[in-house]
């Protein structure tokens, strides 16, 4: 007894943090006198006081042993809570609207400076708009979604084209907002820890409860942060004085670190253009002829699978312009490619899949061309740098008025080497993924390789960036597509090139990108596209045993291998299409496509015979030569 009332007054004594809670539990246990429940973290920087529930005492124990007793029971009710990660959302919103009601509202005909005034006099992130037309239902019908962030992007491109500031604040919400049929919600039922996957994967900050076909409320990454903090846990003199006073106010002389040592090795080179090497690749359906698609290999009939690229419903450009940069002052290079998948249901309608695939790309590139040749003959007076989306709305409007019936999912990207930026715009399911070495020691948490030891890693060639596919359903995605006449129904697969995923992504010198079509990515699962790439570099001899170091001497040194690069690069599209080709015949191992199929109450097995575009890309620091 002696024993464990000794155990219990040197516990007590200790602080009840994080580091300490497992050994707590631990000789909690072992004296038998106390139950513990564990727990993977506390939710207070100063220990939780909750009425003691959670230990049971020895009812002889001295007055030391109680005192002790009553601070081991403060834990184990501290540590009896749920992770916040399991919480459901809805407890989140229930708790946010009891301590502050705020209707998170702003009507469709509000102008940006109503929008702004509303943001800070009620002090919220987003709002839904609404439209209050309808006065006979009492209705506020939900239109879309507008953001502080929104309201930032919207000032920030103004000001950029010279928008008058008055202008700026009167313009209209409801072009700017979100539309209602593109808002990403959230449901009651949901976990804190699922909703905050979604909002860091999609990179949104508001996130609307949608219960009933009603918005309930929005959610922020803040709500679900104070979620677990009583108000006094977040007022009062104890806790500015335990948390806050000593972090308030920053000294004269404060000044801002020097950036880590890979990170200015980078630094010293930004200034320095990257160049890309491209190489493509196109198979047709292994089962396709010019007679049409075989179901399988017995419907297909001839002995060889097909490898002429002019049966691919699939289409892509790689083109280079000379336009004016992102500041407008100087004339550059940009590196544009695209490539389209063109549905293969239109078939059934008597038309050509391939015709809307192939027009849309064949006019991305009419367009490039004819900027370059303007830009060149103005001297740079009426030429701009043309975005992702723009190129794609400019196409797709040439290729409604030729009156090109079909659709297709379209994928176009630009790459500026001085700003060493990768831009692009995706509808539907093709799609772009960056590769690049992260050497573990200076890799962050989420990217390091945890599940293998670093003796048996072959490389640390990860996935640096994957981008965001758009599905109105299990494959059937988004595209951009032409009847002979408009479709009103906003509920339709096909979208416009303002709807487009669009995004950026910082490229490194060494890195591989690879822009490909569904055929591709439904047979070859990431990690094994990361293996192809991996084997190409070893096999040209651009990574080596002494992985990134080596490299990094080798480009000191000015050997970049450049030639070598823009001689190989056209194998690696070829190994990733042969690849995706294999897969798709095999019946033996579920591909991409089939497990998500199953994952969607689909019977699939195996891999899934398709079209397969790929445009390899490869960064180095110097032009192998001046065309593409």
């Amino acid at each position: 007894m002696a024993t464990r009332r000794a155990l219990l007054s040197r516990l007590a004594a200790r602080a009840f943090d994080q580091r300490t809670t497992a050994a707590i539990a631990s000789g909690l246990a072992a004296s038998n006198n106390v139950l513990i429940q564990r727990s993977s973290r506390s939710f207070s920087t100063a220990p939780q006081v909750d009425p003691p529930a959670a230990a049971v005492v020895n009812k002889t124990a001295t007055t030391d042993s109680a005192a002790s007793s009553e601070q081991a029971n403060r834990l184990g009710d501290a540590i009896k809570r749920p992770r916040v990660s399991d919480v459901l959302i809805k407890e989140v919103l229930k708790a946010k609207h009891t301590t502050r009601w705020v209707e998170p509202v702003i009507p469709h005909d509000a102008t940006v400076r109503d929008a702004i005034v509303t943001c800070i006099s009620q002090n919220v992130s987003g709002m839904m708009v609404v439209d209050r037309t309808d006065t006979m239902k009492r209705q506020q019908k939900c239109v879309g979604l507008l953001t502080s962030r929104d309201l930032l992007r919207i000032m920030a491109a103004s000001i950029k084209d010279g928008t008058p500031s008055e202008e700026i604040l009167n313009q209209s919400v409801i072009h700017q907002m979100t539309p209602i049929n593109q808002v990403i919600y959230g449901r009651p039922d949901e976990t804190i820890g699922m909703c905050r996957a979604l909002m860091a994967k999609l990179g949104i900050k508001c996130l609307p409860i949608l219960v009933d076909g009603r918005v309930e409320g929005i959610i922020t990454a803040k709500d679900m942060s104070e979620f677990y903090y009583d108000p006094k846990d977040l007022g009062g003199k104890k806790n500015y004085l335990t948390d806050v006073s000593e972090r308030v106010g920053l000294s004269e002389n404060t000044s801002m670190a020097e950036p880590p040592i890979f990170v200015r090795q980078h630094l010293a080179s930004k200034h320095d253009p990257l160049f890309i090497n491209v190489g493509t690749a196109e198979y047709p359906h292994p089962f396709k002829s010019h007679d049409g698609v075989g179901a399988n290999r017995r419907d297909f009939g001839p002995d060889d699978l097909a490898t002429d690229p002019s049966l691919s419903e699939d289409a892509h450009f790689v083109s280079t312009a000379e336009l004016l940069d992102e500041s407008g002052t100087k004339m550059q290079k940009m590196l544009y490619m695209g490539v389209a998948d063109g549905v293969g249901s239109w078939r059934e309608y008597g038309v050509d899949p391939r015709d809307f695939s192939r027009v849309l790309m064949g006019e991305c590139q009419n367009i490039l061309r004819e900027a370059s040749s303007e830009c060149i003959a103005t001297g740079g007076k009426s030429c701009s740098m043309i975005s992702p989306a723009e190129l794609l709305a400019r196409s797709y409007k040439r290729t409604k008025e030729a009156n090109v019936i079909g659709s297709s999912t379209a994928c176009v990207g630009v790459f500026d080497s001085v700003h060493h930026q990768l831009h692009f715009s995706n509808i539907g399911d093709s799609g772009i993924i960056v590769l690049r070495h992260i050497d573990s020691d200076v890799a962050s948490a989420l990217q390091r390789n945890r599940t293998t030891p670093r003796t048996e890693r072959k490389s640390d060639l990860r996935i640096a960036f994957i981008s965001q596919q758009q599905l109105k359903s299990f494959n059937h995605p988004f595209q951009m597509g032409w009847t002979g006449e408009e479709i009103a129904d906003k509920n339709s697969s096909f979208k416009q090139a303002s709807d487009s995923c669009t995004s950026s992504v910082h490229i490194l010198r060494g890195d591989i990108i690879i822009m490909a079509t569904d055929g591709l990515f439904d047979n070859v699962d990431i990690d094994d596209i990361t293996s192809v790439a991996l084997k190409w570099e070893l096999d040209n001899k651009f990574i080596d045993s002494g992985g990134i170091d080596t490299r990094r001497k080798r480009w000191e040194s000015g050997s970049s291998m450049t030639d070598i690069s823009a001689q190989a690069i056209p194998k690696l599209a070829e190994m990733l299409c042969q690849k995706a080709r294999e897969n798709s015949l095999d019946n033996t191992v579920d591909s991409p496509f089939a497990l998500l199929a199953k994952e969607n109450d689909i019977m699939w097995s195996g891999g899934m015979p398709d079209d397969c575009t790929v445009v390899a890309m490869h960064v180095v620091g110097k032009p192998a030569n001046d065309d593409v």
